[in-house]
C-alpha cells in the first residue's frame, strides 16, 4: 500500500485517524504528566529541605541565647569565689567583736560594711545555701569535713555543725557548705 492509498484509508475511516491522534496526545501528556509530577516532587522535597534547615536554625537561635544568658548569669563566678573569703572573714570579726563589749561603734561599723557587701553580693545572684543543725546529710548538697559520734540517736546521719557556709549563683553552687555529722 502506498501513501497515497494509507491517506484514502484515514479519509474513508475519520475513526482511526482520530485515534491516531488520540494515541499521541495521550502520550505526550502522559510524558508532560510525569515532567509536572517530577517538578512537584522536586518541589515538595524543597520544602522538606527548608521546613528542616529553618527548625534547626530556629533551635540554633534558642540554644545560643540560653547560653549566652547562662554565660551572664556565671560570669562573675569566678569574681564570687575569690570574694567568698572576704565574706567569711567578716562574719568571723563580727562574731570576735560582738564578745567585745567596749567596742560598739566599731561593731556597727564592720557590720554596716558586712551588710553593704552581702546585699551587693546578693543582687549580683549571690546567695546562701540554707542549712541548719539537724538537717539530714546529702552527699549531693553538703561536703562532709568529719563524723563525731552523734549527741544524741536521732542525730544519727545529720547535720551536727556547720564549719563553713556555702553558696550559690544564680541555681549554680559555687561553694558546697562544710559539715560535721553525726556516727
Amino acid at each position: 500500500m502506498s501513501k497515497k492509498d494509507k491517506t484514502n484509508d484515514i479519509e474513508n475511516d475519520p475513526i482511526e485517524g482520530v485515534q491516531n491522534e488520540t494515541v499521541e496526545v495521550e502520550e505526550q501528556s502522559v510524558e508532560e504528566q510525569t515532567v509536572e509530577e517530577k517538578l512537584q516532587a522536586e518541589l515538595k522535597q524543597e520544602k522538606d529541605k527548608f521546613l528542616r534547615l529553618f527548625a534547626e536554625f530556629e533551635n540554633y537561635k534558642r540554644r545560643t541565647s540560653k547560653e549566652r544568658i547562662e554565660l551572664f548569669s556565671t560570669a562573675s563566678e569566678d569574681v564570687m569565689k575569690t570574694l567568698l573569703p572576704v565574706l567569711d572573714d567578716f562574719e568571723r570579726a563580727l562574731t570576735h567583736i560582738e564578745e567585745d563589749k567596749e567596742a560598739e561603734e566599731l561593731r556597727k561599723g564592720v557590720l554596716l560594711i558586712y551588710q553593704k557587701l552581702v546585699k551587693t553580693l546578693e543582687q549580683k545572684g549571690l546567695s546562701a545555701v540554707k542549712i541548719e543543725k539537724g538537717d539530714d546529710f546529702n552527699p549531693d548538697d553538703h561536703e562532709a569535713i568529719t563524723q563525731i559520734p552523734a549527741p544524741s540517736d536521732d542525730l544519727k546521719g545529720k547535720i551536727i555543725d556547720v564549719v563553713e557556709k556555702g553558696y550559690k549563683l544564680g541555681e549554680k553552687i559555687i561553694r558546697f557548705p562544710k559539715v560535721v555529722i553525726g556516727q
